[in-house]
């Protein structure tokens, strides 16, 4: 295979620049050959090539030209990188056509070695040694892909592109002399010409270094190569750059801090600067001035993702619809800054006062950052790097000597480690609502911002906070753009009959939640008294019962809760599906957290009057929420119905009715066809009880429902200060569950008579709970006419009526089932709902 006739007008260049992780071994350097031949093989035409060393080289290089003028002897570390580059030659070609290759290395490297000689003679290793001994690497990394390619029947040329690139370094970086590095391509790519008969298919040139106007070899810093892959852009007047390194393109925050980070699919060349000047691993400003100059597209790609389309760069990015969550692109920050202030009354209406600030910083070589101003002009206060704050400091005190000492302006107040979080996008300008959503995410997660600076253009605001707040800021500002604000990162602690249901039937509607209505309900942790099972993102809802089984977390509940807890996600839920009153007792401390807290366990709520007021006053902002309906009728809305009575001014005299599921079915199913003992054990065998069913019979449950009724009515009732009349017979209060179950045939006959007197007066029996304003409390076994509400009740039915001065007359009724862990489960459900509805 040859394509050495290839013919095509400088237009339909493209060019691929490869950083180091692209080449970092035999295996990286096929990939790029093969990714270099799939684009030959769709005809594009011509391809220029611009490489970095291979990952580490460069360092190891600095390394020895720093240490050349101290050390005695770096044999050994050039025998070592002679070692690296000859193994990476031989493993990827025959030995006929490695063999010029290893030659030129040797030349190499007794070169390296009589400069580094001669820099240990003269005990000074000036920029000029460390330049020309730093692009090294680049030059060995692009001969051993030419010559790879040539392999491969292409007819690919290495060029040096020391011979070609002439700059001046200036205060702001290298400066590119575009005419005579011009010329100088023209003049080389005339040599392939007439030497090689036609211009080649790929020319594999080397990043990141260049010669002065002397032709004396040069860098051009620190990811130069993606400047050599621009400037080769602009001198071929590309049809697009392509830069692949080992991400699928720009992400719109950094993965690390914020894992729900998106790929970004396009950028304008301004936000890509904006991002890349605020630290987002993305591209060099630099980089991007010759191919905006020119209208060439860049695209970000994945060197090991190679199909992936990545980000693409150009005059506009994608075009937005006006929302919140399209005018904003990305967020970058960057740490280690510190904040200086400069404040005084004789600054207010004097001109000339920033001038002298900021002269004074440029004389001082001292890089600003960050500058903002109130419209009071009795400060300015501006961000630098935190290594330049002492001679910002003095550089500023120095300038305003005079006025200092005369009492008109202070001393430079510096506000030591602090970062600086920078918000990004073309569409937010015009857009409102960017600031108040920006700002607001931060105050929900409890960030302080010490300065704000945005410009005219609004495609920038930038917020200085503390460096230890610059994660959290970063993870909250992101989740108030990039997550629904109907997201929510949910715990459920207690996984039996209620906490397993409302899994399954989260595992069921999850996804139509999320594509219908955008609520994004992540379940990220799940715990019982054996494990914990914890995700990043969610748990897969499908398998969790195997999961948790498998699982080696060893139960922790404030490591649960920490994971749970996150920064960059909306809200946070706990959701207690157990009776513990261990679990009860932290909820305080997770609303104190800002985190909602969903639960049917009751514990909590019939606490100490203390504890419940706490937990009250806790909810009583705008966040968390304490949300617990479920902890009296299951599903049904019978808290919410008392609430919305208290609420609107209605007098509530008694609250009375039917609350537990069990004791319901028990006595509509009681008609002596069966005996009480023989229902019960009915009961219990499909699961209708509590594993004890004398939980059921002695009235506990129904009186901790009654003291929350009471509660909320705004009662300070407690559990002692209700009467209960329980089912228990005293001798049977004690033992385990089966001695319970076969002694209790042994009472049916005193129940059989309770119920015959009731039916004698055309009655039936119902187990009911009732407080009145005054406080009196009462849990016992009542007689009711067949006519009344509480008779005409079915199965597991609860029934509550509410007597109040507007329903005095005809009492309020709500009724429905009220028990069973579906029904409770889907209770807990439309709790975690209401947080994000």
């Amino acid at each position: 295979m040859t394509h050495s006739d290839a013919s095509t007008t400088p237009s339909d260049w493209t060019v691929y620049k490869f950083g180091g992780s692209s080449l970092a071994d035999p295996a990286c350097i096929r990939r790029v050959v093969n990714i270099i031949s799939d684009q030959q093989s769709a005809e594009t035409g011509p391809l220029a090539v611009v490489v970095s060393a291979m990952k580490g080289v460069t360092d190891k290089l600095l390394t020895l030209a720093e240490r050349a003028p101290g050390a005695d002897a770096m044999e050994e570390d050039l025998v070592g990188l002679r070692t690296d580059q000859r193994e990476v030659v031989t493993e990827l070609l025959p030995v006929d056509q490695a063999a010029p290759l290893l030659r030129t290395l040797d030349q190499d490297i007794n070169d390296l070695t009589d400069v580094l000689r001669a820099t240990h003679l003269m005990r000074t290793a000036p920029d000029t040694v460390q330049d020309l001994v730093a692009g090294y690497g680049e030059i060995w990394s692009a001969r051993t892909l030419a010559q790879c390619l040539q392999a491969e029947g292409y007819n690919a040329r290495f060029v040096d592109a020391r011979d070609v690139v002439t700059v001046t370094h200036g205060q702001l970086g290298p400066v590119v002399d575009w005419e005579r590095t011009r010329e100088r391509l023209t003049a080389l790519r005339e040599s392939f010409d007439e030497r090689d008969g036609g211009s080649p298919d790929v020319l594999v040139i080397t990043g990141f270094i260049a010669s002065t106007p002397d032709g004396v070899p040069t860098t051009l810093g620190r990811n130069g190569s993606d400047f050599s892959a621009a400037i080769f852009a602009a001198l071929l007047e590309a049809m697009e750059l392509h830069i692949w390194s080992d991400v699928n393109g720009v992400m719109s925050a950094d993965p690390r801090y914020v894992p729900d980070a998106q790929q970004l699919d396009t950028l304008s060349y301004e936000e890509a600067m904006e991002l890349a000047y605020f630290g987002a691993r993305i591209i060099h400003p630099r980089t991007l001035q010759p191919v905006l100059e020119h209208e060439i597209p860049v695209t970000i790609r994945n060197t090991f993702a190679s199909d992936h389309p990545g980000t693409r760069i150009h005059l506009d990015g994608e075009p937005t619809d006006g929302g919140l969550n399209d005018a904003v692109k990305g967020f970058s920050t960057i740490d280690n800054v510190a904040l200086l202030n400069l404040e005084g009354t004789g600054m207010i209406g004097v001109p000339g006062i920033a001038r002298r600030l900021f002269s004074a910083l440029e004389d001082a070589d001292i890089s600003v950052i960050v500058i903002s101003q109130g419209s009071s002009e009795h400060s300015i206060c501006f961000a630098v790097p935190e290594d330049q704050a002492d001679r910002a400091r003095q550089a500023t005190e120095e300038a305003f000597y005079s006025e200092r000492h005369q009492g008109q302006v202070k001393d430079v107040d510096v506000t030591r480690n602090c970062s600086v979080l920078a918000v990004v996008g073309d569409g937010m300008s015009g857009t409102p609502g960017v600031a108040s959503t920006f700002f607001g995410a931060l105050g929900k997660a409890g960030v302080n911002v010490r300065a704000i600076a945005q410009g005219a253009s609004e495609r920038n605001i930038s917020a200085v906070v503390d460096g230890a707040d610059a994660q959290r800021a970063l993870r909250a500002a992101h989740a108030g753009f990039y997550l629904s604000a109907r997201t929510l990162s949910v715990g459920i602690i207690g996984v039996g009959n209620v906490g397993a249901a409302l899994l399954d039937q989260l595992a069921a509607q999850v996804e139509r939640l999320r594509t219908e209505r955008r609520i994004d309900v992540r379940v990220r942790g799940i715990a019982n008294t054996s494990g914990m099972l914890l995700d990043e993102h969610s748990i897969d809802l499908q398998n969790w019962r195997e999961a948790l089984t498998e699982t080696q977390e060893v139960p922790d509940l404030d490591a649960f809760v920490d994971h749970v807890r996150t920064d960059y996600h909306p809200h946070t839920a706990i959701v207690d599906c157990t009776a513990s009153g261990t679990v009860a007792g932290t909820y305080a401390e997770w609303l104190g957290r800002g985190i909602h807290v969903v639960t049917p366990n009751k514990r909590a709520n019939t606490a100490s009057w203390d504890q419940y007021r706490r937990l009250q006053q806790l909810t009583r902002g705008v966040t968390p929420s304490y949300l617990y309906e479920t902890t009296v009728g299951a599903g049904l809305p019978i808290l919410q119905t008392l609430h919305n009575l208290v609420q609107t001014g209605d007098r509530v005299h008694r609250v009375e009715g039917i609350l537990s599921g069990t004791l319901s079915y028990l006595f509509n199913a009681f008609d002596e066809t069966r005996t009480f003992s023989a229902i019960l054990k009915q009961a219990k065998d499909a699961g209708f009880t509590e594993p004890d069913p004398r939980d059921d019979l002695s009235g506990m449950d129904v009186a901790r429902k009654v003291v929350i009724l009471a509660r909320e009515m705004g009662l300070p009732l407690d559990l002692s200060d209700v009467a209960v009349d329980g089912l228990v017979p005293d001798e049977l209060k004690d033992g385990d569950v089966d001695s319970f179950l076969d002694r209790l045939p042994e009472h049916d006959d005193r129940m059989t008579d309770i119920l015959r007197t009731a039916q004698a007066q055309g009655e039936v029996l119902r187990f009911v709970g009732s407080v009145d304003r005054d406080g009196e409390a009462l849990v016992q076994l009542q007689r009711y006419p067949k006519e009344h509400a509480f008779a005409r009740i079915s199965h597991t039915d609860n029934i509550v009526r509410f007597q109040t001065d507007r329903y005095q007359q005809n009492p309020l009724i709500v009724q429905g089932p009220g028990a069973g862990p579906e029904v409770t489960a889907a209770g807990v459900f439309a709790d975690l709902l209401r947080l994000i509805a």
